[in-house]
């Protein structure tokens, strides 16, 4: 579903039950800040989480570049034990690691569980400006690397959105849903909500998309 353009996006996006959420888009587009709003309904894995942990452990002297490796290494542990523990959960990515959606994707379809993709396209402008914001900055490489790559990924749900909305096209063929979000529909979605009816008792049903 695209939201991009539209000034009445749903205040709650609805998945299933153990629905596994991948919030996705450039560094500085909002990711950290949309989970945090979110994570009353679900457990959340957000590298930035992990980086911090990683870097209380270090000397301060020593560079991050140096324990990048292992760091990593603790996110996609933290991924797996999440996924392991079951119920919902809420994934911050990049969107540059089309392996990582496709690994979650089959771990979380081994019990049941379906992966669903949140888009955030909100501009290389307004994305640095994000990293201005937080007075943390991706290097100049790896912004232009995810930027490529999210690109493609959006030229190819745009493309389908005009013909089919509700359809999932190949490139993304691991996620049951795909929700596109721009800088205003980003802040009009307020909550998610999980379970098997799709919606909380007593929540309006306008109030609930069912993504």
């Amino acid at each position: 579903m695209d939201f991009r353009g539209q000034a009445g996006a749903p205040a709650v996006l609805c998945y299933p039950a153990g629905a596994v959420v991948v919030v996705s888009g450039l560094p500085g587009s909002g990711k950290s800040t949309l989970l945090r709003r979110w994570s009353e309904a679900a457990a959340a894995v957000d590298p930035r989480d992990v980086h911090v942990a990683c870097q209380a452990l270090m000397p301060d002297r020593l560079p991050y570049a140096v324990y990048r490796p292992w760091a990593r290494w603790e996110y996609v542990r933290r991924l797996r034990a999440a996924v392991r523990a079951g119920g919902p959960l809420l994934v911050h990515d990049c969107g540059s690691r089309p392996w990582l959606r496709r690994w979650l994707a089959r771990s979380a379809g081994r019990e049941g569980r379906e992966l669903h993709l949140v888009l955030l396209d909100v501009g290389a402008a307004e994305a640095l400006a994000g990293q201005r914001a937080r007075g943390r900055w991706a290097p100049g490489r790896v912004f232009a690397r995810h930027r490529r790559r999210l690109d493609r990924l959006l030229l190819a749900l745009s493309a389908r959105a005009g013909t089919d909305p509700g359809a999932v096209p190949g490139v993304v063929a691991e996620a049951a849903s795909v929700v596109l979000l721009d800088r205003t529909s980003r802040e009009q979605v307020t909550a998610v909500e999980f379970g098997a009816a799709g919606r909380r008792p007593g929540l309006p049903e306008e109030a609930c998309t069912a993504a």
